[in-house]
C-alpha cells in the first residue's frame, strides 16, 4: 500500500507541522506508567525538527466523553515529552470536544489553523474516522509518520504476501468481535490458532461441552462454517484449565462440566500451539489464552509468548493485550514487530484499508492532480 512519506512534504525549513501522535499512554494516580507510545513517536518527531519544522502535536487518552475531565489532562503526557523532545507542542486531549469523534469540520478548521502541512503517525486511531484523523489531509499536504508507515507496511506485508508457513493466534473474549478478521486470516493462513474465550464457541461447535465458559450461542452457525471450510486449518485446544465451585482449579479435556469455567489453555494444548509457531516463517498473534492478568491462568499466554519470542521467523504481535503480555514477559525485543494498535491492526488485516490510510491517500492525490 503506498502512502505519502516525510519526504514528500519537503522543504519544511520555517514550517508548522500539525502531528497526529498516539499518546495515549496508561496512567496510575496521574503518572505515566509505560511511555512507549510517546518513544514511538520520536523518530518522526526528530526528523520533522530536523528538516526544519516547528510540530504541534495533538492526541486523545482516554474517553472523556466529548467534555474537559481533569482525569484525562494531557499534563503527564506534556511534561514526559517535553523531556524527550523539547519544542514540540501538545495540545490538550482531542477528545475533551464533542467535534474530534463527530469529525465536526469546524473543529478541524480550529485544529488546521495556521499549519503548513499534516502528518499522522498515529497507528492506534487510524481506524477511526475522527476529525483529526481524517480531517487535516483535506486541506494540508500530508503524510504518514515513521511509525504509521511501518505498521502499514508490516500488516499489508502479512496479508498480501507472507512467508510461509504462516501462523496465526488469535485469543481474547469473543468470537463476535473477531469473525470478520478470522475470515480474512483464513484465506491467508496455512494454520490459524484458537485459544482465549473465544475457544468455546468453536468447541462447542464441534459438540463439546463448555460448562458455563464464555460462550456466545449466536455464533455457533458461524464457527461450524469456518471449521467446514478451513479443515485441520484451525487448531483448537484439546485440554484446558477450568475453575469450579470453592474456586477448584482442575486441568481438564475439550469438555468443560457444568459448573466449571474455562480460563486457560492447557499445558498440552500450549505446547501444540508452540510447535506450530516453531515451524512457522511468519507468525501473527493477537490475544491472549487465557485470563492471563491472573497468574493462575498465564499459562497457556506465557508458554505462547516465549515460542513466539523464540521462534526463528517473522513474527508480529498485533497489540492489545498481547502487546502487554509480550512486555509484561520481557520478551517485546526478540519480537519482529510489536503494534502499537490492537483495533487498528485488525481491522487493517480485515479489510485491507483504514479511513486515516485512504485520507492521506487522497491528499497525496489531489496534490498530484
Amino acid at each position: 500500500m503506498s502512502l505519502p512519506q516525510l519526504e514528500d512534504l519537503l522543504p519544511l525549513e520555517g514550517k508548522r507541522v500539525l502531528l497526529r501522535a498516539d499518546f495515549n499512554v496508561p496512567l496510575d494516580d496521574g503518572r505515566i506508567t509505560d511511555d512507549l507510545r510517546i518513544r514511538s513517536a520520536l523518530p518522526t518527531i526528530e526528523w520533522l525538527q530536523g528538516a526544519g519544522a516547528t510540530i504541534t502535536a495533538c492526541s486523545h487518552l482516554g474517553r472523556p466523553k466529548g467534555k474537559p475531565d481533569p482525569e484525562f489532562s494531557m499534563d503527564p503526557v506534556r511534561e514526559r515529552l517535553a523531556e524527550l523532545a523539547p519544542g514540540v507542542e501538545l495540545l490538550e486531549n482531542l477528545r475533551f470536544d464533542p467535534g474530534e469523534t463527530d469529525d465536526d469540520p469546524d473543529f478541524v478548521a480550529r485544529l488546521v489553523e495556521g499549519q503548513d502541512a499534516y502528518v499522522n503517525d498515529a497507528f492506534g486511531a487510524a481506524h477511526r474516522a475522527h476529525a483529526s484523523v481524517v480531517g487535516p489531509p483535506r486541506t494540508l499536504p500530508s503524510a504518514a509518520g515513521r511509525l504509521l508507515a511501518r505498521e502499514v507496511e508490516v500488516l499489508a506485508g502479512l496479508r498480501e504476501s507472507p512467508e510461509r508457513p504462516f501462523a496465526a493466534i488469535l485469543g481474547g473474549a469473543k468470537v463476535s468481535d473477531k469473525l470478520g478478521v478470522i475470515k480474512a486470516l483464513l484465506d491467508a493462513v496455512d494454520v490459524l490458532v484458537i485459544g482465549g474465550g473465544m475457544c468455546f464457541t468453536f468447541l462447542a461447535a464441534q459438540g463439546h461441552g463448555v460448562g458455563d465458559s464464555l460462550f456466545e450461542a449466536d455464533q455457533v452457525d458461524a464457527c461450524k462454517s469456518l471449521l467446514d471450510d478451513a479443515g485441520d486449518r484451525i487448531r483448537l485446544p484439546h485440554d484446558l484449565v477450568a475453575m469450579g465451585p470453592d474456586e477448584e482449579i482442575r486441568n481438564v479435556g475439550a469438555d468443560v462440566d457444568d459448573g466449571w469455567k474455562g480460563l486457560d489453555i492447557g499445558p498440552g494444548t500450549a505446547a501444540e500451539f508452540s510447535e506450530v509457531v516453531n515451524g512457522a516463517r511468519a507468525v501473527l498473534w493477537n490475544g491472549p489464552m487465557g485470563v492471563f492478568e491472573w497468574d493462575r491462568f498465564a499459562a497457556g499466554t506465557e508458554g505462547v509468548a516465549r515460542a513466539v519470542a523464540a521462534c526463528d521467523g517473522f513474527t508480529v504481535i498485533g497489540g492489545g493485550d498481547s502487546a502487554a503480555a509480550i512486555r509484561k514477559l520481557g520478551l517485546a525485543r526478540s519480537v519482529s514487530h510489536v503494534s502499537t494498535g490492537g483495533g487498528a491492526s485488525l481491522e487493517l488485516l480485515e479489510q485491507g484499508d483504514l479511513p486515516g490510510l485512504r485520507a492521506l491517500r487522497e491528499a497525496a492525490a489531489r496534490g498530484a492532480g
